[in-house]
Formats: structure tokens, C-alpha cells, sequence
């Protein structure tokens, strides 16, 4: 799965981009006081919503320091963008991103 990248930013600048985005959807969306995420994500986590019936995931944060993982936040952004209010959507099938995150974490 071979994806070139979009983005004109520097690859760390865009993943600070997406991780600052992520942590914004709480503060819209009336959750976590403090840092404005939901309650159920614990520090170093972030939740991604992932295939059809996009079920949620709450997945850490160092995973976003792997190409793989990388690859689908470049498909996310290509497919839906990152200015919506759906959270974080991963157009993966479950299994297949079940299987690589076991890879990865």
C-alpha cells in the first residue's frame, strides 16, 4: 500500500497538525474538560474510528511514528480530509487494522 504524501509540511509538521486536530474534536464535541478529549482516552492515546461501521479505537500515540500507520493517516486524509467532525476515520477494514496495530504496538 504505496501512498505518496499530499502534504507540503514536513512530515513531523503534519503529524503535530493531525495529533492537534484529534485533541480539538473533544473540546467541540463538549467531552474531557481539561484537555479537551474524551474521558475514556487515556494520556499518550488517541481514539480513530476504522471500516464500515467505523468502530472505535483508542490507539497510542507512538504508533504515529511508524510509516505503516502513516500510510493510512495520508489514505484518511486523501479520503475524507481532516476538517470534519467525525473524528479521525481510517479507511481500513477492521481486521486489517486490528492485525497491523498487534504488528506495531
Amino acid at each position: 500500500m504505496a501512498l505518496k504524501m499530499t502534504s507540503k509540511l514536513p512530515q513531523a509538521a503534519t503529524l503535530k497538525q493531525i495529533l492537534k486536530r484529534c485533541s480539538s474534536l473533544g473540546k467541540k464535541q463538549g467531552m474531557g474538560e481539561e484537555e479537551g478529549l474524551p474521558l475514556d482516552v487515556p494520556k499518550g492515546h488517541f481514539a480513530v474510528y476504522v471500516g464500515e461501521n467505523r468502530s472505535r479505537f483508542i490507539v497510542p500515540i507512538s504508533l504515529l511514528s511508524h510509516p505503516e500507520f502513516q500510510s493510512l493517516l495520508r489514505a484518511a486524509e486523501e479520503e475524507f480530509g481532516f476538517n470534519h467532525g467525525m473524528g479521525l476515520t481510517i479507511p481500513c477494514e477492521e481486521t486489517v487494522f486490528r492485525s497491523l496495530t498487534s504488528m506495531l504496538c
